[in-house]
Parts: C-alpha cells; sequence; structure tokens
C-alpha cells in the first residue's frame, strides 16, 4: 500500500490531521488536499501516483503505417524478395513514410503473426568476415543451378562485386564452360573496368592447377594485370558472399512462372539484376543499394593498370592450315599455331606490340 493511500485513510478516519499526516509522510498540505480531492472523486484507487506517460505517444506507430508494413511484408514474400525489418523500413522511407525502428517493425511482425521464431543464431559479431575496400577491387564468380519448365538443367555464371555486392554481371549457360567465363569476365570489363583480383573456387572453368596447367581465363588475367585469386578446397566460407547471394537469385526465381527456354530465364535474371542492384537495400551496406555502394567511392585498378581499350579481342578457329590470320595497321598477317590445333577455338588478344593466342578449351 502506498504511503499517500495511507495518509488518506488516516485523515479520513480522523486518526490524523492533515497537518500531522503532512509530517508524518513528507507530504506537503497543498499536495495532500490534491490527494483528498481525488480520494472524493474516484475512491482510494485514483489516490495512487498517476502515470506521467502522455496518453498517447507521439512515437506511437500509427494504423497507417502498421498497415503498409503487413502489406509489404506480404508483397515482398510473394515476389521472392528480402522482406525482413530492416528492408521493410527502407521500403517505408521511399515512400516517404515515417518509419518506426527496426525492432518496432519486427515487433509488428510477430504480433501478426508473420514472423516464424527461430532457434538463436550464432551473433553476427562472431563471424570474421572478410570485405574489400573498394569497389573493383575483388570479384567474386561462381556459378549455380536452375532448372527450365522442362527440367532442363541450366547454370547460372555470375560475377559479384565483393565490396559492394553489385551483381556484375548475370548470364545463362547449358553448360558454363571456360570460353563463358572468359567471355563474360570480357564483357563485363568492357562496361565495368577491370577489376585488381577475382574470387573463385577451384572449378575447372576458373582454373586447370590441379592438373598441372592453366586454362584460358587463367592466361587472361595476368595479361590485364589482374591478381588471381583461388578459395581453399575446405574452406567454402570463402565464397560466402557470393553462395548466399545464389539463395535469394533463386528465391527471386522461385517467385516466378518457370521459364522455358534459356532466353526466357536470360530475361527474368536481366530483370533480377536491375531490381537486386537499384533496389534493394542491404544491412552490411548500411542499407545502401548495391548500386549506390558501387558509385560511392573510387573503383580499384589493377597492379599493373590497363584498359580494355589498348587490346583488341578476337574469337577465332585455327584454319586447316594450322594458321590465325590477324589485320593490323592495313596488313593481314598470318600466326602459325600448328596444324595439330587444326579447328581449335582461340581467343586473341592484341595490344600494341604483341599478340596473344588462348586455346579456349585448354589455355
Amino acid at each position: 500500500m502506498s504511503k499517500a493511500r495511507v495518509a488518506v485513510m488516516k485523515i479520513v478516519s480522523k486518526q490524523l490531521t492533515v497537518s500531522a499526516a503532512a509530517d508524518e509522510y513528507g507530504f506537503s498540505r497543498r499536495h495532500l488536499h490534491r490527494l483528498l480531492a481525488r480520494y472524493r472523486e474516484g475512491g482510494l484507487d485514483a489516490v495512487e501516483p498517476r502515470s506521467r506517460a502522455p496518453r498517447r505517444s507521439p512515437q506511437a506507430t500509427t494504423d497507417h503505417v502498421r498497415d503498409r508494413i503487413l502489406q509489404l511484408r506480404r508483397e515482398l514474400t510473394a515476389n521472392g524478395l528480402d522482406a525482413g525489418p530492416v528492408t521493410i523500413g527502407w521500403h517505408l522511407e521511399q515512400e516517404n513514410l515515417k518509419a518506426p525502428s527496426t525492432s518496432t517493425i519486427r515487433r509488428i511482425l510477430h504480433t501478426a503473426g508473420l514472423i516464424t521464431p527461430e532457434p538463436r543464431k550464432r551473433p553476427r559479431s562472431s563471424y570474421l568476415r572478410f570485405q574489400a575496400a573498394q569497389p573493383n577491387e575483388t570479384w567474386q564468380s561462381d556459378f549455380t543451378h536452375w532448372r527450365l519448365a522442362d527440367g532442363t538443367d541450366i547454370e547460372i555464371l555470375n560475377w559479384l562485386d565483393d565490396h559492394s555486392r553489385y551483381l556484375i554481371s548475370c548470364t545463362t549457360h547449358r553448360p558454363v564452360t571456360g570460353d563463358d567465363v572468359v567471355t563474360s569476365f570480357l564483357t563485363a570489363i568492357e562496361q565495368h573496368g577491370i577489376p585488381a583480383s577475382t574470387l573463385t573456387d577451384n572449378g575447372r572453368v576458373y582454373t586447370a592447377r590441379f592438373g598441372g596447367g592453366r586454362n584460358a581465363f587463367e592466361y587472361l588475367l595476368p595479361l590485364l594485370g589482374v591478381t588471381q585469386k583461388n578459395g581453399s578446397p575446405s574452406h567454402p566460407q570463402t565464397q560466402g558472399k557470393i553462395e548466399r547471394f545464389h539463395q535469394t537469385q533463386k528465391r527471386w526465381l522461385a517467385a516466378r512462372p518457370a521459364a522455358t527456354t534459356l532466353t526466357d530465364l536470360q530475361t527474368q535474371l536481366d530483370a533480377f539484376r536491375e531490381h537486386y542492384n537499384e533496389h534493394r537495400p542491404h544491412r552490411a551496406l548500411n542499407r545502401q543499394t548495391p548500386s549506390q555502394a558501387y558509385q560511392a567511392t573510387p573503383k580499384a585498378l589493377p597492379a599493373e593498370t590497363r584498359t580494355p581499350g589498348h587490346y583488341r579481342i578476337r574469337y577465332d578457329l585455327v584454319g586447316s592450315n594450322g594458321k590465325v590470320s590477324l589485320r593490323r595497321a592495313g596488313r593481314m598477317h598470318h600466326l602459325g599455331i600448328g596444324y595439330h590445333h587444326r579447328g581449335t577455338r582461340i581467343l586473341a588478344l592484341a595490344d600494341d606490340t604483341t599478340v596473344t593466342v588462348i586455346a579456349l578449351h585448354t589455355g
């Protein structure tokens, strides 16, 4: 029982005067008269201390914002998009709505039954994470599998900027070959510049080092001054960003009608790339989109700075005479490759002084 209630009861029962109660319980006489007025209006319960909190919190989430949070959760989930509290808050801001805190959004979703409780996860801070300091410092690459409507297995080849998570390239193949890796990389550097390094697993389309040789990709990178990095076979977490990215990509595809052709799937992936880069905020990027993060700071350059324009890049077949023909400075040159290479598909890179010919299947 509170002191205020005891003091009022003793005054009402005439055990104490107002002055005596003020002295005994440490209240001013003015305050005791206010308490007696409350008692006469509402009984002893009215004597208890009143909350100083405003009757309606100015920070309370409005019904409109609450409804929009639930609507966004359903819309984003149905479209195979990230629908976590951080992303929902970002979308509210894009709509010029006052977004509540991430914890408030999570609580609203939980109350509505739209969040399934999960086992307690390992804290993010306990992971040792690597992130390139600049855009184009490292490009990660890997491919993943997807099926067309008729069950045909397709491989999707991705190039992801490590610093910004910007999706550099995303192409479909059946299956991915070393030729595809080289072609997609050359196309990417024409659009985005040459990265300082690449990071891939040890798949044969990326490296032939375990066979004692080099493939076309491994020949190409040193020519451009690019450092090649390969993850340890026993430590797949090295490519953790692109592995997690594959989950995002597949969740988006699964929310759409199955593509019937390679072209249809590529069209879907082009739409995904635009959405992922331009409209999907990332927690690790301080809620920036990959595109914003990719453009925010200067791009890293290879150790030996060169530009794609210094090279003429050409695909060809070794002729029946064992030679490849190349026109330079208005003159036709015939490069002897060897009769045993007749019919071999090659990649020729020519700069001002040198022509390098790479066999695409063997390097």
